[in-house]
């Protein structure tokens, strides 16, 4: 069984070159000692670890079936925070010997009184374990670790699958010096390139070499070209963890491909090509996939009886999706497949995500629901490209739910805080591919919610003399903000959640939080809070007062002058601050904030400030709307300004002094 068949990318490549010095490989052992003496990244010189240098060399078996990366690896360690580059951690497909590694070494170099002394790591501390049936994992720590030193291993990563060409990462978390990839490839394949690069190549070179295969009891041999391609990256900067950033992979540079044609021996070329279709359909007959769609489990006809019993579709998905829910605990494995099947995990009440949302499936078809199944991407695995038709970009199942041309649902009970009609944000601004066998569709749709997530707060208090504010606030929140307020109030308990709401400002005590809708997936959740806040500044003179208050507004998240990677909110927002605000008797306002609107250059972001001051009372309401969830880098001077000027105009304060 191959789950990770590998099919069509649809794309065009461009490749430069850079004319500049490219840094040197070694062989494995041999190293300059300038670079045991190094003490800094030239680069980037606060790095606690650099990449010397990584270089892959693929290539085919003299029969076509097997695809091998040779790797070869050397890491500089600087300091003690660069010592768990050491841990190394290689996961593969060895679920029925799809994938294998072989030839390990792996050693410390370290520089002792002007000499080099290697240190080679013990065979039996080079360990392998089954993750799951398909997934598997070598690990090993070098040994004698300590700054200054380098570590260096090489491996063979082997697959069994000759269309499964492997990809190359030249970006890590750690800065690169220089990284080098070379492929070998039989002219009898056609693997089309699919980049995602953003610095020129400093190596760049392409050959070809004349072969011949002659078949096993066959004495005449078949001319086939062998063809080279070499490309080699330097100085690449490491890949920061950014405020609000898709997937780490996603943004890596790197080259990814796929396979568009082959021609076997003596044949005539065929295409490689495939469609989402085919790609469904071998799900479909997959036996830990489609396999599990129509499996009968223990005592189902209970849950099934109460559903058919139902009068609509909506009150019927809410009711086996919350049973599911509660009845079942997510393992915390993510996978499209699954591993003990959705009969041993419902009696277990426990699986994996294919297991538990499989299971909601069956139970919801059997209800009479029209559902389906279907794989996709969550944030963290990577965003789903769907002109590269394979299942290795997908890592969970889910449950499709058309209702009608305008509502459908994407349904994970995996989360426990998940709510039914509600696409899980994690799953947002990507694709997921559902299976319809008996109809034979199979279709790849684009998961996102047009309705921005919105947040209310009202705020009506007395500013008392001498500087204390008194009174009450009401948290509106609806769709993804109120799953994360349940989840942050369940997970964290009454105590933390009101210590988040404070922000940990001590001069804020709240004395009462109640919450109505909670559990009430249909309803806005409200939380109603008693407060009195001592305003920091303020004397005898003159009050000062901060109007933003119970939000997660205070703090700019964009504060760097730079960014590397895209921004992905997950979903659209839309955010109201209204206060009401009695000024106390013998004051006067002395300054307030001006009404005030400032729009993003493309519109997609909007601020709006209206502060009034009538009968002694001041009246504010702040509005912000983001109209876009995703933000390239590209935009980002002008969203590091715009977000500069918004949080600036929010906690501009309102100043009372004394008549």
């Amino acid at each position: 069984m191959n789950k990770f068949f590998t099919l069509l990318l649809f794309g065009t490549i461009a490749f430069t070159s850079k004319a500049q010095t490219v840094p040197s490989t070694q062989p494995y052992g041999k190293i300059d000692q300038a670079d045991l003496e190094m003490k800094a990244c030239d680069f980037e010189k606060d790095a606690n670890a650099e990449v010397l240098f990584e270089k892959g060399n693929v290539y085919f078996s003299s029969d076509f079936n097997i695809i091998t990366n040779e790797i070869h690896k050397r890491v500089k360690i600087f300091n003690d925070n660069g010592k768990k580059e050491a841990d190394v951690h290689i996961e593969y497909y060895g679920g029925s010997r799809l994938e294998y590694i072989t030839g390990v070494q792996a050693q410390t170099i370290n520089l002792i009184d002007g000499k080099i002394q290697i240190t080679k790591i013990d065979k039996s501390q080079i360990f392998t374990k089954s993750i799951d049936k398909v997934r598997s994992e070598l690990t090993f720590t070098l040994p004698n670790v300590k700054p200054g030193c380098v570590i260096e291993y090489k491996y063979s990563i082997s697959t069994n699958d000759s269309f499964d060409m492997p990809s190359w990462y030249f970006q890590e978390k750690i800065p690169v010096r220089y990284s080098e990839f070379n492929i070998s490839i039989p002219d009898l394949f056609y693997f089309r390139r699919q980049p995602n690069i953003t610095q020129s190549f400093v190596k760049h070179t392409t050959s070809s070499e004349g072969r011949s295969y002659i078949p096993p009891r066959e004495t005449n041999g078949y001319p086939y070209n062998e063809e080279m391609e070499t490309w080699g990256m330097a100085n690449i900067p490491s890949l920061p963890d950014e405020p609000f950033m898709s997937s780490f992979e996603d943004n890596l540079q790197s080259i990814r491909f796929q396979l568009v044609s082959f021609r076997p021996i003596g044949g005539f070329q065929s295409t490689g090509s495939d469609s989402w279709a085919k790609v469904g359909g071998h799900l479909s007959d997959d036996e830990d996939f489609g396999g599990q769609l129509k499996r009968k489990l223990n005592n189902e006809d209970v849950i099934i009886s109460k559903a058919k019993a139902l009068k609509t579709d909506d009150d019927k998905i809410a009711y086996v999706f919350n049973e599911v829910k509660k009845s079942m605990k997510w393992n915390e494995i993510d996978h499209w497949y699954t591993n003990d099947g959705t009969y041993r995990a419902w009696e277990n009440k426990t699986g994996n995500s294919a297991e538990i949302n499989l299971v909601l499936y069956h139970l919801l078809k059997q209800s009479g629901v029209q559902v389906y199944p279907m794989i996709v991407s969550t944030r963290q695995h990577g965003k789903v490209r769907p002109y590269f038709t394979s299942t290795v970009q997908f890592n969970r199942a889910v449950v499709y739910a058309p209702i009608d041309s305008n509502k459908e649902y994407i349904l994970d009970a995996t989360g426990k805080y998940n709510q039914y009609n509600e696409t899980p944000a994690e799953l947002l601004n990507s694709s997921g591919l559902y299976i319809d066998k008996s109809k034979n569709l199979y279709d790849i749709i684009y998961l996102r919610n047009d309705l921005p997530a919105r947040q209310i707060v009202l705020i009506d208090a007395d500013i008392k003399p001498g500087g204390k504010l008194e009174g009450t606030a009401q948290i509106s929140s609806n769709s993804y903000y109120k799953i994360d307020a349940k989840e942050r109030y369940k997970k964290d308990g009454e105590k933390k959640y009101i210590d988040y709401l404070r922000d940990d400002d001590n001069n804020l005590k709240i004395s009462s939080l109640t919450f109505e809708n909670m559990d009430v997936d249909t309803l806005p959740l409200t939380q109603n809070i008693k407060f009195d806040l001592d305003l920091a500044g303020s004397d005898e003179n003159y009050i000062y007062l901060n109007p933003n208050l119970f939000t997660s507004l205070k703090s700019n998240p964009f504060l760097s002058e730079n960014r590397m990677t895209d921004i992905d909110f997950g979903y659209m927002r839309s955010y109201s601050i209204n206060g009401v605000y009695k000024i106390p008797a013998g004051y006067k306002t002395d300054a307030i904030p001006k009404s005030v609107t400032i729009i993003m250059p493309d519109k997609s972001v909007s601020f709006k400030r209206f502060v009034a001051e009538q009968n002694g009372i001041i009246i504010l309401r702040y509005n912000i709307n983001y109209n876009k969830s995703e933000y390239s880098k590209d935009t980002y001077p002008d969203f590091h300004e715009f977000f500069k000027k918004m949080h600036e105009m929010l906690n501009e304060q309102i100043i009372l002094k004394k008549s």
